[in-house]
C-alpha cells in the first residue's frame, strides 16, 4: 500500500483522504509515537501527538478522526486547531504532529503531513504507516486510551517567527507590501508578523474559506492576477502570495510581475551563506532548481548540495553528516530556515524577505541574480518505458553533449561551464519525461534536448 507522495497523503475527501482513512492513519501515527516513548527516556509517560488542521470544510471530520485513532493506540492529543502548516511543525517540536491540509489543492481533496520534532516524516517512517494500515491494527487496551486538550499555539510561533526574521535585513517600518492570503491559512500568521515588523500591510482574500473563493489555492501568475495588478497600481514594495496552507511562498515585484521562484531562492541562499560564519555553509536544493542559485551561493562562498524533489530533510541531514553547516534548504516556492526549524515555512519566508527588501530594495537583492531564460517541458512516456528510457539517456546525453559535466544521481542533469543546464527526469506521478533547462538560448537548447530524449523514449537511443 503507497499512501505517501512527495508531500504527505493527498486526494479526494470522498474517494481517497477519507474518515476511514484518516482513523488508520492516526492509529498508526500514535503506534508510531507509543513505540517511540517506550524506549525513550520518558517512558512512563503517553506520548503526545498534536493535531492541527486548515479551513477546508472536510477538516473538523477527518480530524477528529485522526484524533480517535491517536488515542485508541495510547497517544495523547493536543487540538490546536486551525493553523498554518507551519505552526503545527513548530509545535512538533520534541513531540509528534499531524496536519489536515491538501496545501494548494481544489476545495474537493484534502490531506494528511505526519511531523516528528519538526520534521516531516522520511521515507522509513511513511513506509511504517503504509504497513501498519495496510494491517489494520486494532486498539490498545480500553484503559491505555489516550486523552484530548485543547492548546493555542498561534502566539508562540508567531513571537518565534519575529524573534527569527528581526535577525536578519533592516527595519521594515513604514514598508508597504500586499499579502493574497487565497483564502488560506496565511491569514494567520503572515499580516501579523509583518505588521510586528512595522510594515503597512494590504492584504487580498483575507478570510480563511474552505471553497477558496477568491481564487484557486495554487498560487501561480494566472491566479495571482489580482494581486499583481493591485500592486502594479500601487504604491507598494512588493507583494506575497501563499497557498491554503502557507507552507509556499510567491514573490511579485513592484510592477506586477511574478519573480521567477529560482531568483527568490538564490537572495535568501546568498544572504544566509554570507550571514553564517560556518567553515563550510551549505545549501541544499533540488535538482531542478536553477544554476543561478549555484552561481550566488558559490560567490557567497559556499557550496550546493542536491536531493530529490519532497526529501529536503533527507538533503540536510546527509549534508549534516559530511560535515557541512546547512543554512537554508529550499526547492521551488518552499523554504525550510535551519536556524529557525526544520520545516517549510512560508510565513518566516515572507517574514526574512521583508526585512532583507527594507534594507536593499527588491531590485537591489536581485542585480546580482543572472536570470537566464529557463524552461520546462513534458514529453510523453508511458510508465513501462521509463526505467529503460532513462538508463539510455544517462549515455546518450552525455555523449550528445561532451562539454558537460554530469550528475545521474535524480535523474540526468547536464552542467555547462557558461551556467546552462539541464535535467531530464521521469515524472512519479504521470507518464511523463520532464526536461527542465536554463540557457541564453534556451529555445534552441531545448530542442537538441528533447531530441535525443523522445529517441530514447522510442527506444531509438544508443
Amino acid at each position: 500500500m503507497e499512501l505517501f507522495g512527495t508531500a504527505g497523503i493527498r486526494g479526494s475527501a470522498r474517494e481517497r483522504v477519507t474518515p476511514e482513512l484518516a482513523l488508520a492513519v492516526g492509529r498508526a501515527v500514535g503506534a508510531d509515537a507509543v513505540e517511540s516513548a517506550e524506549t525513550g527516556e520518558n517512558a512512563s509517560r503517553r506520548p503526545v501527538v498534536v493535531v492541527g488542521r486548515d479551513g477546508r470544510t472536510t477538516g473538523p471530520a477527518l480530524a477528529a478522526a485522526v484524533e480517535a485513532g491517536l488515542e485508541s493506540a495510547g497517544a495523547d492529543v493536543r487540538r490546536i486547531g486551525v493553523v498554518p502548516t507551519p505552526a503545527l511543525a513548530y509545535a512538533s517540536r520534541g513531540r509528534y504532529g499531524v496536519m489536515l491540509t491538501a496545501s494548494h489543492n481544489p476545495p474537493t481533496d484534502n490531506g494528511i503531513k505526519v511531523f516528528v520534532d519538526g520534521e516531516e516524516y522520511d521515507r522509513g517512517r511513511e513506509r511504517g504507516v503504509e504497513a501498519h494500515v495496510a494491517a489494520e491494527g486494532s486498539p490498545v487496551a480500553w484503559d491505555e486510551w489516550g486523552i484530548a486538550e485543547t492548546s493555542d499555539v498561534l502566539p508562540a510561533y508567531r513571537a518565534a517567527v519575529l524573534e527569527y526574521a528581526k535577525t536578519h535585513g533592516a527595519d521594515a517600518t513604514g514598508l508597504d507590501v500586499a499579502v493574497d492570503l487565497g483564502n488560506g491559512m496565511g491569514a494567520l500568521g503572515t499580516p501579523q508578523v509583518l505588521r510586528e515588523l512595522g510594515a503597512r500591510v494590504v492584504t487580498l482574500n483575507g478570510q480563511i474559506d474552505g471553497h477558496f473563493p477568491g481564487r484557486e489555492s495554487k498560487p501561480t501568475p494566472e491566479t495571482l492576477a489580482d494581486l499583481r495588478e493591485f500592486v502594479s497600481e500601487g504604491d507598494f514594495a512588493f507583494g506575497i502570495g501563499h497557498d491554503g496552507d502557507a507552507d509556499r511562498i510567491v514573490i511579485v515585484d513592484d510592477e506586477g510581475d511574478v519573480v521567477h521562484e529560482d531568483t527568490v531562492v538564490a537572495i535568501l541562499a546568498a544572504h544566509f551563506v554570507r550571514a553564517s560564519d560556518a567553515a563550510d555553509p551549505v545549501v541544499v536544493t533540488t535538482p531542478n532548481a536553477s544554476g543561478r542559485i549555484d552561481e550566488r551561493v558559490r560567490d557567497a562562498g559556499g557550496r550546493v548540495e542536491r536531493v530529490r524533489l519532497g526529501a529536503l530533510h533527507e538533503g540536510i541531514a546527509a549534508a549534516r553528516r559530511d560535515g557541512g553547516d546547512v543554512v537554508f534548504a529550499a526547492e521551488p516556492w518552499k523554504h525550510i530556515h535551519p536556524a529557525h526549524g526544520g520545516w517549510i515555512d512560508g510565513v518566516a519566508s515572507a517574514a526574512v524577505l521583508t526585512r532583507l527588501v527594507a534594507s536593499e530594495g527588491l531590485d537591489g537583492l536581485r542585480a546580482p541574480v543572472t536570470e537566464r531564460p529557463y524552461r520546462k517541458v513534458s514529453l510523453d512516456c508511458p510508465d513501462g518505458r521509463k526505467a529503460d528510457a532513462m538508463t539510455q539517456l544517462e549515455t546518450a546525453l552525455p555523449e550528445a553533449f561532451p562539454d558537460a559535466s554530469v550528475e545521474t544521481e535524480y535523474g540526468v542533469r547536464l552542467e555547462f561551464d557558461d551556467g546552462s543546464w539541464t535535467l531530464v527526469r521521469p515524472s512519479g506521478t504521470e507518464p511523463y519525461v520532464r526536461v527542465y533547462a536554463e540557457a541564453d538560448d534556451v529555445d534552441a537548447f531545448v530542442a537538441s534536448v528533447t531530441e535525443v530524449v523522445a529517441a530514447a523514449v522510442e527506444g531509438d537511443g544508443h
